[in-house]
């Protein structure tokens, strides 16, 4: 039989999973139901010593739940006697969950209707005002005004050949758009907010050859997508490295190419005519999940990569230099293993670092390995 805790946390979760629907016009469900309809004779008997204080515990909180709660009762033969049980609790309206339960709910839900007549001001006629609630949720009431002047704006006719940084909606930022263009758009209606593309992505590169620096050719470049793609020399090896100041300081490599990655992906990187025809292409980035799960996205990229010091061997000649917490200083934790595309010992690494009873450092930044070291490992396939 559930105690009002356990209640509690059934109410609580009714209540995180509807909530928006309701603000927007569902109706409010009520019973939940204590599971003492299977409680009786002889089987309650034997349980007896743990439902009574859990029936005392009813009696109290039912005196102090205030109004708008019924508890239903139902007799239980326990031997020659009736004992009332409780059967169902029934909360008479999304309100009263919220002050039962508190938890910063009662101020969630009256944001949550004035939000809801806004946007059934603005946007009468959309289909999911309950999904757009959810989804905006966390955002401040600026950011939450600024979505829909935003989608406002979209939805009405508005000139065209814009990019999102010259969107002229007041009190937006130029980057706002980037981070909210999503629900901006499932607010506004039409599939693409038909934004044309920003700044074209670049790729920052370090050329490495001895023979092309020591005739006075650039040692940095960059790649612009959708400009010509050429580089000073068809590299024999390209490096990708999630580290810029790592790539910009790599040792001479004959034939060599070193790409600054971003830490989040492949990006532009696959994109490239010079890297895709390059025989030799080395990521190498911090031994942890998130790297190991960078690498496995380029090769889904399908760029065929292999690593370099991102296995278990190499952890264990490094892992002095091991550290378990984020720049922000926030702990760096277990995680579940997802199925990418890993060698062994890559694999091997990956699933040690992202498990619950991993005692050692969840991660060896690459900078920390000397340059000389990784020049004399990466060695030139021929």
């Amino acid at each position: 039989m559930k105690a009002p805790a356990d209640a509690l946390a059934e109410l609580a979760r009714r209540l995180e999973k509807t909530w928006s629907q309701v603000v927007t016009g569902a109706a409010w469900a009520t019973d939940i139901r204590l599971g003492s309809s299977g409680l009786t004779g002889q089987r309650l008997a034997e349980v007896w010593d743990q439902v009574h204080p859990v029936r005392t515990a009813w009696l109290h909180w039912a005196e102090s739940s205030g109004p708008g709660v019924d508890l239903e009762w139902r007799d239980a033969r326990l031997h020659r006697s009736e004992q009332p049980l409780p059967s169902v609790l029934r909360v008479a309206d999304i309100d009263t969950a919220a002050r039962l339960l508190q938890d910063g709910w009662p101020a969630r839900l009256a944001q949550g209707r004035s939000r809801a007549t806004r946007l059934a001001d603005d946007f009468p006629h959309h289909p999911d005002p309950a999904g757009i609630l959810r989804a905006t949720r966390e955002l401040s009431d600026v950011n939450f005004d600024l979505v829909v002047r935003a989608a406002r704006w979209f939805a009405d006719p508005h000139p065209a050949g814009l990019t999102a940084r010259q969107v002229p909606v007041e009190g937006m930022g130029t980057k706002w758009l980037g981070h909210h263009g999503g629900v901006v758009r499932r607010l506004a209606g039409p599939a693409s907010l038909d934004l044309e593309p920003g700044r074209p992505s670049r790729v920052h590169l370090t050329y490495l050859d001895p023979t092309h620096l020591d005739s006075g050719g650039r040692r940095h470049d960059v790649a612009t997508m959708g400009d010509v793609d050429v580089v000073a020399y068809q590299p024999r090896l390209v490096l990708i490295s999630e580290n810029r100041d790592t790539a910009q300081q790599f040792p001479r490599v004959p034939g060599g190419i070193a790409i600054e990655g971003d830490g989040n992906g492949p990006g532009a990187i696959p994109s490239l005519g010079w890297v895709r025809a390059c025989p030799d292409v080395v990521y190498w980035g911090d031994m942890d999940a998130k790297g190991l799960e960078i690498l496995a996205s380029f090769r889904a990229a399908g760029l065929p990569v292999r690593s370099m010091f991102m296995d278990m061997t190499a952890y264990r000649r490094w892992q002095r230099f091991g550290v378990d917490h984020n720049h922000n200083d926030t702990p760096l934790g277990p995680r579940p293993a997802r199925a990418i595309d890993l060698e062994p010992g890559e694999r091997e690494l990956y699933e040690a670092l992202c498990s619950p009873e991993w005692p050692g450092h969840r991660r060896i930044e690459q900078e920390r390995i000397p340059l000389d070291v990784a020049g004399q490992a990466l060695d030139v396939r021929d």
